[in-house]
């Protein structure tokens, strides 16, 4: 009896420290889905491959520790893995193929990422939508998670979850609507899949010393406010719950935070 109730202690306490994540591709189209664990942050991976193919309207769930820091997940497109160097997609590519390598395969921008850091700061998950979670987050002294567009943007996302904390996320297709100077790259038809950030497009020039990238002697939040950064407000006003630079937290809608205690579920929808 008391080898029975340890077992079934045990039980309770492997469910208790690991997640159920859901992708979801709502996406007319197939995406390649990828996933990075940022390993100077914390050593907790998913037991999930770092990449895979998502055809149209498919999922996957897998488990996540309840204690993955500086998690992140987005989608490729326009993908070709016989490349057997450079970009292997058209959005998104990163070091490895398929499967993203798990110390350098951090996603190539223009690239829409959705961030995660569970059992955070005062117990709390954190997570946002669509810039780059290592620059915006690590490098602002923050352990949250967000959907971030720091690394620009590919694909509209959502995050969800099933305890009723806030959603994150960018439900708006900006491909079409992006202002020239930084939309692209375009597919085979010509349609532009996506939007690069003023840093990537290297719009003033610098990206060592640029407001654009809050590098230099634009390292701070004060030196760096959003209304230095070029087409802050594109991406802020078209979708007002996501990371849209560097120190984005002080708009009050990019990072967001759910009790750990709730141990939440979370679902990610590309294509909302």
């Amino acid at each position: 009896m008391k080898l029975h109730v340890f077992l079934v202690c045990l039980g309770l306490m492997s469910v208790a420290e690991a997640r159920t994540f859901t992708v979801f591709n709502a996406c007319p189209f197939t995406i390649w889905p990828a996933m990075f664990t940022d390993l100077t942050a914390g050593t907790a991976v998913p037991d999930f491959p770092t990449g895979w193919e998502a055809d149209p309207m498919t999922s996957v769930s897998f488990t996540v520790p309840d204690n993955w820091t500086a998690g992140r997940i987005w989608g490729r497109r326009d993908c070709n893995f016989t490349i057997t160097s450079g970009p292997t997609c058209l959005t998104g590519w990163c070091n490895g193929g398929l499967e993203c390598d798990p110390h350098t395969g951090t996603g190539v921008p223009p690239a829409s990422v959705a961030e995660w850091t569970l059992q955070g700061d005062m117990s709390q998950d954190f997570y946002d939508g669509a810039s780059s979670f290592c620059f915006a987050i690590l490098r602002c002294g923050l352990t949250k998670m967000p959907v971030s567009l720091v690394d620009g943007y590919d694909l509209p996302m959502m995050i969800t979850n099933d305890v009723n904390c806030p959603t994150a996320g960018c439900a708006v297709d900006l491909g079409p609507i992006c202002p020239s100077p930084i939309q692209g790259p375009f597919d085979s038809t010509g349609f532009p899949v996506g939007c690069s950030s003023a840093c990537a497009a290297n719009l003033d020039g610098d990206p060592t010393n640029s407001a654009n990238c809050c590098s230099g002697s634009f390292d701070t939040a004060a030196t760096c406010p959003s209304s230095g950064v070029e087409f802050y407000s594109f991406f802020k006003g078209n979708c007002p719950n996501t990371y849209a630079y560097a120190f984005d937290e002080s708009s009050g809608t990019a990072l967001w935070t759910c009790s750990s205690n709730l141990n939440a579920d979370y679902t990610l929808t590309f294509c909302p």
